[in-house]
């Protein structure tokens, strides 16, 4: 079996909905962690705190999600993930898939696929 992790940026408000969602496919644990970024999206105009002046935000609030799981859950976690953040908008985020040569479970041990 290939380890497969796959890293997704996405809204923040989404993010109970792509958990509830990897869950369902089977997944067997995520680390979700804040992140701030701009990419092809708009990003959020500020106002002051007295209301007189705005700015548009350098960078947009975001969480970035990774996992690893077994390639034949690859194309499942993809959409579970695609289908729970997008929108359709330009914004919405991007899934990265990427080949793992290896994981250890530091507590138990085990290699490979009895890591994850």
């Amino acid at each position: 079996m290939v380890l497969i992790r796959i890293d997704a940026v996405i809204a923040s408000e989404k993010v109970s909905m792509v958990v509830d969602a990897l869950k369902k496919v089977g997944v067997g644990g995520i680390t979700v962690f804040d992140a701030k970024g701009w990419g092809k999206g708009r990003r959020s105009q500020i106002t002051s705190s007295r209301g007189t002046g705005s700015y548009i935000a350098e960078y947009n609030a975001r969480n970035y999600l990774f996992t690893v799981v077994e390639d034949g859950l690859v194309d499942k976690v993809i959409s579970a993930i695609a289908d729970a953040a997008g929108t359709g908008s330009v914004g919405d985020g991007k899934i990265f898939v990427t080949k793992i040569d290896d994981a250890v479970d530091i507590g138990s041990k085990q290699k490979g696929i009895h890591a994850i």
